[in-house]
């Protein structure tokens, strides 16, 4: 498996300016046929509420079935069973290997699954990095579905336990109905670099869990690391995953010499993904050049690709007020995420005025962008008068659904059009 890394950015900047950004572009190919080790552990939510209505049930059960059937031959496997404890359905010990027989055994297992008890999300995922053990040398995933809300354990235990889990394996979220918190699983996939959704009809959970599963099959590349060194004197003021979900690794940052650092950024098959890195410098003057940042990706001790990231200080306006067009689209794709977050909170809180005023701004940074999916979502929300100015009324009903896939996708970003 390849990797190429590319870096776009205006290196051009005034005398004295400090601040260099660019969009750092990594396209993983070449996936081998060769079957990667895998381990995977899927973790459904069986508490009373799963119930009501009973379909919910049904349909995780049905789901289950259908990630089980698309594991490979030789993952090593579990299911979990998450009430306001943590149980393994199958096996009864540790993972087993994907075979005829176990596949066999797992979904009879899963039919005899009944819903009582609370939710407890942070024993639910405690139990999965404990099945995790011993398999460190494997792409770790686990998917995560729930109807709730984590009622049954305080938020200090769930973040004690994020923290233990970072690292550790990738999980997937999935919140079924609308009577989940959409901020709360959000929480759990950007510790563990996963990805959250809304099933709001339990019929699509089979197909969203058969798709999910295929893609953690596909994964070929475990633990990459992003490194990013920087010149003496430089501070790094944030370092972002800008497609194809907006994710801020800055926090994530783990100290690795005297002037760089590793950002993880999970398990890599055949795909691409852009990453916003902005650096603050020593200031220069007219014609000096500096190396602001060298972007190093990594597996283990392996080095997979480098890109340079250039500061250059010139006195010529039309170099240094260049746009870089991929900076500016990720940027108004970072505004898009925030001002629909801060939208839908406002209207949740009864602030009407504000929440037209957020929603309509991301109206128009949508239609500027070219994020029709988004934009198809708010217009789920909103009447949108003109998407050019972003004038918009908030529409009198809106179902429950509608308002949290809007909240739920926000993060989700287009890509700049390059060519």
């Amino acid at each position: 498996m390849s990797f190429q890394v590319d870096v776009y950015q205006n290196e051009y900047l005034t005398a004295g300016a400090r601040e260099v950004n660019a969009i750092v572009t990594v396209t993983a190919s070449g996936v081998t046929a060769a079957p990667t080790a895998a381990a995977e552990v899927i973790i459904i939510d069986c508490s009373g509420s799963m119930e009501y209505p009973r379909t919910k049930l049904v349909a995780a059960k049905q789901a289950t079935c259908a990630a089980i059937d698309a594991l490979r031959d030789g993952v090593a496997f579990a299911v979990v069973a998450g009430t306001d404890t943590a149980s393994t359905v199958y096996p009864s010990v540790g993972l087993v290997a994907a075979d005829q027989r176990t596949r066999r055994e797992a979904k009879a297992a899963v039919q005899r699954l009944k819903a009582g008890g609370g939710t407890a999300i942070g024993s639910w995922l405690s139990l999965a990095n404990t099945l995790f053990r011993g398999h460190e040398d494997a792409l770790r995933h686990a998917i995560l579905l729930t109807d709730g809300r984590n009622e049954h354990e305080k938020p200090a235990h769930l973040d004690r336990v994020l923290a233990e889990c970072e690292g550790r394996f990738v999980c997937d979220c999935r919140g079924v109905g609308t009577d989940w918190e959409v901020a709360e699983l959000r929480k759990v996939s950007t510790a563990l670099l996963g990805t959250v959704d809304i099933v709001a009809d339990p019929a699509g959970l089979a197909a969203d869990f058969t798709a999910m599963t295929a893609d953690a099959m596909g994964k070929a590349v475990a633990d990459v690391r992003l490194r990013l060194w920087t010149p003496q004197g430089a501070k790094v003021k944030f370092v972002k995953q800008v497609a194809p979900t907006m994710v801020d690794l800055s926090g994530k940052r783990a100290d690795t010499g005297p002037r760089h650092g590793d950002y993880p950024t999970g398990s890599w098959g055949s795909e691409t993904r852009d990453y916003h890195v902005c650096v603050e410098v020593n200031p220069g003057a007219v014609g000096d050049v500096m190396l602001a940042g060298r972007i190093s990706l990594l597996a283990g001790d392996e080095v997979l690709g480098q890109g340079k990231v250039k500061a250059v200080w010139t006195d010529d306006e039309a170099l240094s007020t260049r746009i870089s067009k991929e900076v500016a689209h990720y940027t108004g794709q970072a505004e898009l995420a925030g001002v629909i977050q801060e939208g839908m909170q406002a209207r949740r809180a009864g602030d009407l005025d504000r929440a037209t005023a957020k929603l309509g701004r991301a109206v128009k940074l949508a239609s500027e962008s070219g994020n029709s999916d988004t934009a198809a979502l708010l217009a789920k929300v909103v009447d949108v008068v003109d998407p050019v100015t972003g004038t918009v009324r908030l529409k009198a009903k809106v179902s429950e659904a509608d308002a949290m896939t809007l909240d739920t996708r926000s993060t989700k970003t287009s890509r700049v059009r390059r060519g």
